[in-house]
């Protein structure tokens, strides 16, 4: 059960990497920009909600989780599919959870350069009323 516990908080970071790094990163913007327009135009609601998953991080980790699952055959308290299935939902919660701790540290982390920056400006400002 530890090791089945270990594995699930290891497997989850991969899981959210490439969940995150696929929905928001700049790498992958012209892709989720034409998946974000067919996901509004398309007529089909199968083809809006197919083009859906590759923007949002939540919806997208379910598949990626799946095929982790494939790849590990990760299982989590039962040896058979009940084991998959639970595995399968506590790996995209636990991803989850990594994507929304990084997402609030990236938050900080530009606040934190933006407000750097404001000082720069001011203290450049300053420099010049102190020229004049």
């Amino acid at each position: 059960m530890t090791k089945q516990v270990a594995d699930l908080f290891l497997l989850a970071l991969p899981i959210a990497c490439i969940a995150w790094t696929v929905t928001h990163e700049e790498i992958f913007r012209e892709p989720r920009e034409f998946c974000v327009k067919k996901s509004k135009d398309c007529r089909n609601v199968l083809q809006r909600k197919f083009f859906y998953v590759f923007t949002c991080e939540y919806c997208f980790s379910h598949y990626v989780t799946l095929a982790f699952l494939f790849i590990s055959g990760y299982h989590l308290l039962f040896e058979d599919w009940r084991g998959y299935l639970i595995g399968g939902f506590a790996l995209v919660w636990i991803a989850n959870i990594y994507m929304s701790l990084f997402g609030l540290v990236r938050v900080g982390m530009k606040r934190e350069k933006m407000e750097a920056d404001i000082k720069e400006v001011e203290l450049k400002e300053v420099k010049e009323e102190i020229k004049n």
